[in-house]
């Protein structure tokens, strides 16, 4: 298939993982803050092929993963209100709260569906002007655009039932949080493909400049992969960090400026939590105050329970790259994904889901 198989050829990545050996006489940590990433990389079995002293870390990549205890919690609780119509992506529904799912809610009959854009989401609410349809808006930067748009769509027909419960989330600032850390050693990052279309190159410009760490923004197929991998390894050995693209058949260093002026204009940045991470500063989305008539946190103030994780769960320390999936005391044994204890088992790009799949 054109501009897929040209990323699949085998030839070409055995020539750069010779390339990568010759490179690789020195430890290094990368890791990748991609949930995609983390599917590729172990789907197409990169770890076994790679020197042992490049190793790979899967960081918060996953918007679901990252979803704090205390959203999970909150959109459950909105669930239970049997005027609202809950909407979200797939991989939402089955993620354990403190006491309950949206499954386990929806089997008690909560009106939970799952969609597959947010525009789904609106043509519910026209379809239904009676019922309050409620969107939990979890992803990255991806995502958030799509989100403003259908935003704008709302107000502009006037559509009163449409809300969002925003738990968005930015890379950059949890990219800088694991650096201030110090919990491991990053010695260059694998930056998201996607995210990076909307931001472009220049947003990852500090964490090269003030930490001293290369970045290199990568595609999904296995070359792209493998290519990014070589690009670090060569700035490592020459004492540089810089940004780099090598997914440059998409990204631009300025980003999609059109993207960035729909996120602007429905969302403000704010403070937010993160699961295993706790609050980053300026690393969340939040609807502006003229959007407050579709905020579904403020029209609805779902209650506020004490949150808490399962405490055997290592989900938090897996996406800080601090565990493997496989130090996990649940992992594989009670925890599975037909019976998951936690969203990085829970989620088709979680961590721990990859891990049991093709590990």
């Amino acid at each position: 298939m054109k501009f897929v198989d040209e990323f699949r050829n085998r030839a070409i990545a055995q020539r750069i993982v010779r390339k990568i050996k010759e490179f690789a006489s020195f430890k290094v940590n990368l890791m990748e803050v991609c949930g995609t990433h983390t599917m590729v990389i172990f789907k197409q079995g990169m770890k076994g092929i790679l020197p042992e002293n490049v190793n790979l870390l899967s960081g918060p990549g996953c918007p679901v993963c990252v979803t704090s205890q205390e959203d999970i919690d909150k959109a459950i609780n909105l669930a239970k209100n049997r005027n609202v119509i809950i909407t979200t992506f797939g991989d939402m529904v089955r993620v354990p709260g403190t006491n309950s799912s949206l499954e386990e809610e929806k089997g008690n009959g909560a009106d939970v569906r799952v969609i597959y854009s947010p525009s789904e989401a609106l043509r519910i609410a026209r379809k239904n002007p009676r019922r309050k349809v409620v969107f939990l808006a979890i992803g990255f930067e991806t995502t958030s655009p799509l989100i403003a748009a259908s935003l704008l769509d709302a107000r502009k027909e006037k559509i009163e039932n449409f809300f969002i419960f925003s738990t968005h989330k930015l890379i950059p600032p949890a990219m800088e949080a694991l650096l201030k850390s110090k919990e491991v050693n990053i010695d260059g990052f694998i930056c998201p493909g996607h995210v990076s279309v909307t931001i472009g190159s220049n947003a990852y410009k500090f964490i090269a400049r003030k930490y001293n760490v290369p970045c290199v923004i990568t595609g999904f197929e296995p070359l792209d992969v493998l290519q990014s991998i070589y690009m670090l390894l060569k700035q490592i050995r020459e004492k540089k960090a810089e940004v780099k693209i090598e997914y440059f058949r998409a990204v631009r260093p300025e980003g999609n400026r059109i993207a960035q002026e729909l996120i602007s204009e429905a969302f403000e940045v704010s403070d937010v939590r993160w699961r295993g991470l706790g609050i980053i500063p300026k690393s969340g989305l939040r609807l502006k105050k003229e959007f407050s008539d579709f905020d579904a946190e403020k029209v609805f103030r779902p209650k506020k329970e004490k949150s808490k994780e399962n405490p055997d769960c290592a989900c938090g320390e897996v996406l800080r790259g601090v565990k493997r999936p496989t130090q996990c005391k649940l992992y594989g044994r009670i925890c599975t994904p037909e019976e998951p204890y936690g969203p990085c088992m829970v989620s088709s790009e979680g961590t721990c889901a990859a891990y049991y799949k093709y590990g």
